[in-house]
């Protein structure tokens, strides 16, 4: 339960003049319990009022940010006509907890003087990591279970850049949530922040949402624009995955050397789609400053990709810091539009490539595709979006770009290499899959068939001709 969303009302409940409980009690006080009589009393209606609130109404509104009350078999929406019932049926059990609380301050005697609201609230905020996990968690316990895990579900995918003095406090808590959920998926905790991508049930993820963004934590820096989502749940993942790294996104390079702080400039997805206009409208001019830079790995931008975009041919992210190092003079004197999925890897991405002080000014699409193709299904994005889960591929329209390995039939669905232990990415038709062609290359479809036959699958040196033959950091033609 978040301590610190105390909502304090300006509501008048002094009574009448003639003796009242309220009036028995204060007079009972001396001086100095007088003086934290209406800070006690205060907080004491703001808990109450903040106990009437259901975990479910908060899950289920967080999109319309609308909060609900339920007291007395009555439904409040709006938060005077909450305060004035309370106000009215239950003075007896404010004033109780108030003098509970009156006490407990008496006791500690500290602070002398009366702490405001704001007080309250930001020593909640710094002190989250010494509350129990339990503390920061929904109640489910409303729901049966299959509430949590019913279909249709979907798949979340966000990251929040921001300075975690605790990673190992958010690590046990995100393991917890989503256990408590039942969401899946795979979730990376640094001292840089957070990025996840979890899948469950719609009710489970909109309960993910609305307690992320109720933690102190991330309640000033995360908004509900940061959370794309797209059809799926809970089975485009094997297990749930929480851990602890160096970086959020794997770039390889210490964040403290090249930070996200000194991201490129963010164009929505709108600013974005215009700059892509004009660029694809100068495509043909052999003077044009601009390029459009996909900072995705070559299998995603093999099967979707922006329009006269340069797709580095690299296997991984971490190859990217080299891959600019190299080709500096490609960069050097212009203007960059980055992109990637979701928008992290442009975050650290940008931050290296201006730190470099080539380019002439250099912008990144925030949100990524995915808040692109929200807005954009039909724009300059074409084929596939890659995605880190089971699915692979979403789409968003009927494009496709990219061929079968053996017989260059228009082709983009991903399958895992037959091939034991190879973790490459083959793209091959039915028709060709029913042949027997599932392997990535020669080498691997030859020793597939020979561990296939073979009574005992003896190991065998990893030697793939598709990496073997792949530069590990391509030089651009300029």
């Amino acid at each position: 339960m978040d301590h610190c969303q105390l909502n304090f009302p300006d509501v008048d409940f002094n009574g009448s003049e003639t003796l009242t409980p309220e009036s028995a009690l204060k007079a009972r006080l001396d001086a100095s319990a007088r003086k934290k009589y209406t800070f006690a009393k205060k907080k004491a209606f703001a808990l109450f009022v903040r106990g009437l609130q259901l975990a479910a109404d908060l899950a289920e509104t967080s999109y319309r940010n609308v909060d609900r009350w339920r007291c007395c078999d009555q439904e409040f929406t709006d938060q005077v006509a909450v305060h004035r019932h309370v106000a009215a049926q239950h003075a007896a059990v404010v004033l109780q907890q108030t003098e509970h609380i009156l006490e407990e301050m008496m006791i500690a005697a500290e602070p002398t003087s009366v702490p405001s609201a704001d007080d309250v609230c930001a020593s909640a905020d710094k002190c989250w990591n010494r509350c129990d996990i339990s503390d920061w968690l929904p109640d489910t316990s409303q729901y049966h279970k299959d509430d949590l895990t019913s279909d249709p579900g979907e798949v979340l995918l966000y990251y929040c850049y921001c300075e975690v003095t605790d990673p190992q406090w958010i690590c046990n808590w995100q393991r917890t949530l989503c256990q408590v959920l039942n969401l899946t998926g795979k979730i990376r905790i640094a001292t840089e922040g957070i990025n996840g991508t979890v899948g469950g049930s719609k009710l489970s993820t909109r309960l993910y949402i609305s307690t992320m963004l109720s933690h102190p934590l991330f309640k000033p820096v995360m908004c509900l624009e940061d959370f794309k989502t797209s059809e799926g749940g809970a089975h485009c993942f094997p297990d749930l995955r929480v851990g602890i790294f160096q970086e959020i996104v794997p770039m390889g390079i210490d964040p403290h050397k090249v930070s996200y702080k000194e991201t490129a400039v963010h164009l929505t997805p709108e600013e974005f789609h215009k700059e892509v206009e004009k660029y694809l409208s100068k495509a043909h001019d052999e003077e044009s400053n601009t390029i459009l830079l996909d900072c995705r790995n070559f299998y995603e931008s093999k099967i979707g990709r922006f329009q006269n975009c340069l797709a580095p041919d690299i296997r991984k992210f971490s190859y990217f810091p080299n891959y600019v190092d190299q080709n500096l003079e490609v960069f050097k004197d212009k203007t960059v539009l980055m992109y990637c999925t979701g928008g992290i890897r442009c975050e650290r991405g940008s931050a290296y490539l201006r730190s470099k002080d080539v380019c002439k000014d250099v912008y990144q699409l925030k949100g990524g595709i995915h808040k692109y193709l929200e807005q954009f299904p039909d724009g300059y994005f074409r084929g596939k979006l890659f995605v880190f889960d089971g699915r692979y591929t979403i789409s968003s329209n009927d494009d496709i770009i990219s061929h079968c390995r053996y017989c260059a039939a228009p082709w983009d669905q991903y399958t895992l290499c037959c091939t034991a232990r190879c973790c490459q990415l083959v793209l091959t038709c039915k028709e060709c899959q029913d042949k027997g062609h599932t392997a990535c290359c020669p080498t691997c479809q030859e020793k597939g068939l020979q561990t296939r036959s073979a009574s005992l699958q003896l190991p065998f040196k990893e030697e793939c001709e598709c990496t073997e033959k792949r530069p590990k950091i391509p030089l651009e033609k300029i």
